[in-house]
């Protein structure tokens, strides 16, 4: 599905989801699938988290068994989405091997990055609402980095920091947009937040790919 080079994202709000609209009617198909399969890769955990049994061992089992896939096999499924969806953004050949390649290739870096940004985050939101979200906006990108640099969880990590730098209110500003576009996905019966859902993932790819452009042309200058 290698498609003509055309105008490139920028990095903006607006250049980042007028680009990821773009990209997203071109893939449309495709990111429906990753979405549908990312979305049942989901749906264990959250049976499981939301379960009404009366028998609380049970209930317990469940609540663990849930956090130990949501550790430890959901991420796979969500790294491996992501990297999708860059592919799509990059005009680039949509493979949906690679939608499982952190099982046989980058398991360990994707549970690890992920834990890894889910304390910081966590620990942030904790003990001051504010810093949790800015760790949250300046660490948007590891996933991202983890599959498309092949980098290690703490690589990861600083490249996402060192990418965003200048970036975060960007970041926070596209993350506020996103909640009246679901609010009007869903005015708009479930299609309109499954499409709404399409193109906030991929404005947010869009905007990764404009940053790392930039850096590559700085680079080469």
């Amino acid at each position: 599905m290698e498609i003509v080079d055309e105008k490139k994202p920028k990095t903006t709000i607006s250049g980042s989801y007028g680009y990821g609209w773009q990209q997203m009617k071109k893939n449309f198909l495709y990111f429906f699938l990753i979405l549908l399969i990312v979305g049942i890769a989901e749906s264990p955990a959250s049976l499981a988290r939301e379960s009404e049994l009366d028998n609380s061992a049970i209930r317990m089992l469940l609540q663990v068994l849930s956090a130990t896939y949501a550790l430890l096999i959901l991420p796979v499924f969500t790294y491996g989405g992501n990297l999708l969806y860059l592919r799509g953004i990059r005009n680039e050949e949509i493979d949906f091997s690679e939608l499982f390649v952190g099982f046989r290739e980058k398991y360990v870096n994707i549970v690890l990055a992920n834990l890894l940004k889910f304390a910081i985050v966590g620990i942030g939101l904790v003990f001051l609402i504010i810093p949790g979200i800015i760790l949250l906006c300046r660490l948007a990108f590891v996933s991202l980095l983890v599959m498309d640099k092949d980098l290690d969880p703490i690589a990861a990590i600083e490249k996402s920091w060192q990418m965003t730098r200048g970036h975060g209110w960007r970041i926070f500003g596209m993350a506020l947009l996103a909640v009246p576009l679901f609010i009007a996905g869903l005015i708009c019966f479930l299609v309109g937040a499954v499409v709404a859902v399409m193109w906030i993932s991929a404005a947010f790819t869009a905007l990764y790919h404009a940053i790392d452009l930039e850096e590559k042309k700085l680079l080469e200058g």
